[in-house]
């Protein structure tokens, strides 16, 4: 088990959102984030205080938890002297990166000297099976994005608060690091081998009661060249009764691709909608969230109408302002 609470790495983040491990454990875990610990040259914050090794070690934390999700999952040499000196200081280290703690000898010797603990969450601990596409009882709903990083996992989580606040039956499904970090459990779909990715969803969400939710946590988007085969795998794995499209209006072009423009929320719909009936005829199209974080609230609430009004389908930023309309979109299909 890692143990709590925890003192969230930056790093060197170039951007808010290079850091949304860590943001994802301080919105949804707060009690667990004692305090973040930014190198310079750090342009992500998390509103947390900025603390020495030496000064949350003294508040308490317990695991140095990296919070940085960088393209390709590695650790930066530059790190390195700050992992060490955690170790050397009586943390024990947690990482979702796909460049593993535990294959760095310089870690490991330290870890060992010191008798820390090194946790790798995206490591596969099950011998998951290969996709059959047998239905399974229960109901299953899954996020499925225009672009990486544009509130999935948010929407997920949100809902599954809001129904468990109405007595509804569900359960989050983490599929990747940072949901893992937060619940404690879940399968790291992007570290599992490809031929057992659908297989890997499949054992996550078994046979449940018949009005019982699955929330699983969507990952890349069908339109990002780097990270489509991810989402193929919820979306046939999952078998969904549901799909939200998430979308966040302001981005400028697909998470680290340039030259990509963001799909609409139409050939999002209309794409997504086509491939999960191949595994779940009855699937439908529920409700749309939107990442409004960069909008004023005039302008956000402004943006949902329009929506709603072209989409015909109920819209809201469930962070921002609550789950409600979404889980209600759920309600009606069931």
């Amino acid at each position: 088990m890692i143990e709590t609470p925890y003192l969230l790495f930056l790093g060197d983040a170039p951007d808010q959102l290079a850091a949304k491990v860590a943001q994802g454990i301080r919105d949804w875990r707060p009690e667990n984030a004692v305090g973040q610990f930014r190198m310079e040259g750090c342009k992500a914050d998390l509103g947390l205080p900025d603390m020495s090794l030496a000064e949350a070690k003294a508040a308490g934390a317990k695991t140095l938890v990296i919070g940085v999700a960088n393209r390709g999952g590695v650790i930066s040499p530059a790190w390195k002297k700050v992992l060490v000196a955690a170790l050397e200081e009586g943390f024990d280290l947690a990482s979702g990166l796909h460049n593993l703690l535990r294959d760095e000898p310089d870690l490991v010797a330290v870890a060992e000297a010191t008798g820390r603990a090194l946790h790798d969450v995206r490591v596969p601990e099950v011998d998951y099976p290969i996709a059959n596409g047998v239905k399974r009882r229960g109901k299953r709903c899954l996020a499925v994005g225009t672009d990486c990083s544009v509130g999935k996992m948010y929407t997920a989580l949100a809902m599954d608060r809001e129904m468990k606040a109405r007595g509804m039956k569900s359960t989050f499904r983490a599929t990747g690091q940072t949901g893992i970090l937060i619940t404690g459990d879940g399968v790291p779909l992007d570290a599992v081998v490809a031929d057992f990715m659908a297989g890997a969803v499949e054992w996550l969400t078994p046979d449940n009661d018949d009005d019982h939710w699955d929330m699983i946590e969507g990952q890349g988007s069908l339109f990002h060249v780097s990270y489509s085969g991810v989402t193929m795998a919820l979306i046939h794995g999952g078998q969904p009764d549901a799909l939200i499209l998430a979308h966040e209006p302001t981005r400028p072009h697909m998470r680290g691709l340039p030259g990509y423009e963001l799909p609409t929320l139409e050939e999002l719909r209309d794409t997504a909608l086509k491939l999960a009936r191949v595994a779940n005829p009855a699937c439908e199209v529920a409700a749309i969230s939107l990442n409004t974080q960069h909008m004023s609230e005039d302008e956000a609430t402004a943006y949902i109408a329009e929506v709603e009004a072209r989409m015909g389908l109920p819209a809201t930023d469930p962070y921002r302002f609550g789950a409600g309309k979404l889980v209600d979109a759920l309600a009606r299909l069931s």
